[in-house]
């Protein structure tokens, strides 16, 4: 039986991960695990799993969790909560399902202790890339990726000639507004940009969707997990989301993985491999159903998040640590109500323009600039 430490249980892949875990019960026991705001589901659970260590954000979190559950779980909270139960030592994976770059030392810790990494927490990889994988490699730790477009290309690259790889083409389904203009963005509200056409997500995760920044965080992740340069990483328009992303080899042969749009496939994949196991509660991919699939280019003035990902990944340095943070600033903002949605843009632009890179950074840079990233996109909401 493999157990496992979940980190952000009641967003929406901490709770897929849980059903995984209903169908599996001989396969998987959750013996850690940490959530925000929601406490009424999270005391939930609490009583069905009966982990042994629960994280919660604030110390009032704490004190009242431990007046609604029994006393046998283990109740801590913030940042070094969300440690001690990713290094928890009963288990052997951390599922890192959290929001934002909350979830970069965590992941750290538990690398240093030798755990596998299921990483749905693209802002690790973004803002600490080169940390996060030297580290990995230093202590032979295995990072799965549990989004589904890592998912797909990883997937798609087992048994492969890693270096016969020639592009990375990760599909985009556009979000909420993708068969709008830039014109026709002004004025849009968070309720239709929260109504995405495909996936069942989080707000924030929802937002970076309509923006594309989801898939420019995505393109920075797949260049530290694949080690692939960004002049081969490609993004394109697909509606349909059937196809997950491809991978293309020096030989032109394009290896895809399809099937239906179920977060759950690409969370379980990572939980069980090298194998696989039975996923009757998502739905087959029946293509005659579908009847076609479409491809678009992307264009990145329509989609400014997504080129100033492409930007900042290749200048490299603290700039994609900037991006993030100012992104995180930005999409709170919005969902807020304290600025539109095409600001969302203009503020990470001026992050990014005021920016004095620093190069090959440590883990104290890191924080420091992310810290300050986010006072100055707060500055200018103000």
């Amino acid at each position: 039986m493999k157990k496992i430490s979940l980190l952000g249980a009641t967003g929406s892949i901490g709770t897929q991960t849980l059903d995984l875990l209903r169908l599996h019960p001989e396969e998987f026991q959750v013996v850690a695990l940490s959530f925000g705001k929601n406490l009424s589901l999270g005391v939930g659970i609490i009583k069905e799993f009966k982990p042994k260590i629960v994280s919660v954000l604030t110390k009032d979190d704490k004190e009242k969790l431990e007046g609604m559950i029994s006393s046998d779980t283990k109740i801590v909270y913030g940042e070094q909560g969300l440690v001690e139960v990713a290094v928890h030592h009963e288990s052997s994976i951390l599922v890192n399902a959290v929001i934002g770059s909350v979830g970069l030392i965590p992941t750290l810790e538990a690398i240093n202790q030798g755990k596998t990494i299921a990483l749905a927490n693209k802002e690790t990889l973004v803002t600490a890339g080169h940390l996060v994988m030297s580290l990995a490699k230093e202590k032979n730790v295995e990072i799965l990726p549990v989004d589904s477009e890592h998912s797909a290309i990883f997937q798609s690259m087992v048994g492969q000639d890693i270096a016969r790889v020639k592009r990375l083409i990760l599909t985009a389904s556009g979000g909420s507004f993708r068969d709008r203009s830039r014109e026709e963005l002004n004025g849009v509200t968070v309720g239709q940009a929260l109504s995405h056409p495909n996936w069942s997500m989080g707000a924030k995760i929802t937002i970076d969707s309509a923006t594309m920044m989801n898939k420019g965080l995505e393109v920075i992740e797949a260049r530290w997990l694949f080690d692939i340069p960004y002049k081969n990483i490609e993004v394109i328009l697909h509606k349909e989301s059937i196809i997950h992303s491809m991978v293309e080899y020096d030989d032109t042969s394009v290896i895809a993985q399809l099937g239906s749009p179920d977060m759950r496939v690409p969370i379980q994949y990572a939980l069980t491999f090298p194998k696989r196991l039975p996923l009757p509660i998502s739905k087959s991919l029946n293509l005659w159903e579908i009847g076609s699939l479409n491809f678009q280019k992307i264009d990145l003035e329509r989609f400014r998040c997504l080129r100033f990902a492409y930007e900042a990944g290749t200048a490299g340095g603290t700039f994609p640590t900037v991006l993030n943070a100012a992104n995180e600033v930005a999409v709170d903002a919005f969902l807020n109500g304290k600025i539109t949605f095409l600001q969302i843009e203009d503020l990470i632009d001026q992050s990014l323009e005021q920016h004095e890179s620093i190069s090959n950074p440590d883990l104290e840079t890191i924080k420091a600039v992310d810290m300050e990233a986010r006072r100055y996109v707060t500055s200018l909401l103000t």
